[in-house]
């Protein structure tokens, strides 16, 4: 059995020396992330592959605000070309009106109701 117990030993041994330079390869990685501006991603991720950061160039970036202002002004002015590309523009619905008449009957059945919240709060 003394044969099993040295072997047994020298695994031991061998799993601290690799468990020391997982350690030591963790402290690499970490140095070398917080050198390149990634100090909080690969924290307590040793075994996890990391994600890339998305670098996206200044031309991109301009790129990118001159489209989305576009969409924006689209969306405000109603649908407006960008390119000189021919868009079907849509009239908006014709607005409803009330005659005058119409406006003086809802007005008085409004005077009734607050003159009746009036009369039940001087109740009250």
């Amino acid at each position: 059995m003394t044969g099993m117990s040295n072997a047994l030993e020298e695994l031991r041994q061998e799993r601290k020396q690799a468990q020391s330079q997982v350690e030591k390869l963790d402290q690499a990685i970490s140095l070398l992330a917080s050198l390149n501006g990634a100090a909080g991603r690969s924290m307590g991720t040793s075994h996890k592959a990391t994600q890339t950061v998305r670098v996206i160039s200044l031309a991109s970036r301009r790129k990118m605000a001159k489209a989305q202002k576009a969409r924006w002004a689209k969306a405000k002015n109603g649908a407006q070309s960008t390119k000189g590309v021919a868009t079907v523009v849509r009239s908006a619905p014709a607005k409803r009106t009330l005659s005058a008449a119409a406006r003086k009957k809802i007005a008085m059945f409004q005077r009734e109701r607050w003159a009746k919240l009036k009369a039940a709060k001087k109740a009250a």
